[in-house]
């Protein structure tokens, strides 16, 4: 657990090193663009994350009993925020990954007032489905 805590401060300094919102925006775009592509067979109605506004897919995958999370998006900042879920959840059991408060480590960033409405119901869609397939495997 002190590891994902420590993960969990280290990407908070990463955003707080950053000066306003428009750097903090350009990094999460950067972070997206860190993402493999999705194969276009994984880019399915069952990995399709509902109620977003763009296109998100997402990908659970179980790797020596921890998750891996893969996804892709149409929309640059999605697609970042599909990365900095990637980096919240992945390598992570099922049972640390449900520890996790997204909503806490998005506030600590200072990202939560900073989405739109529609990005901000399609963070909680995707977090909601994250959170789903976790607690299933656990």
């Amino acid at each position: 657990m002190a590891d994902l805590q420590n993960d969990i401060d280290e990407l908070v300094d990463e955003f707080d090193f950053l000066g306003d919102w428009e750097e903090r925006y350009r990094y999460l775009i950067e972070l997206g663009q860190g993402l493999a592509p999705l194969p276009d067979h994984e880019r399915t109605d069952a990995t399709k994350v509902k109620g977003c506004v763009s296109q998100v897919w997402v990908v659970l995958d179980d790797h020596d009993g921890k998750i891996i999370l893969r996804g892709d998006s149409d929309a640059h900042i999605v697609k970042g925020l599909v990365a900095l879920m990637a980096r919240l959840y992945s390598n992570r059991t099922p049972a640390e990954a449900l520890t996790i408060d997204p909503k806490d480590v998005l506030s600590r960033i200072g990202l939560s007032e900073h989405l739109s409405p529609q990005r901000s119901n399609g963070l909680a869609s995707m977090i909601g489905r994250v959170r789903a397939e976790a607690e299933a495997r656990a």
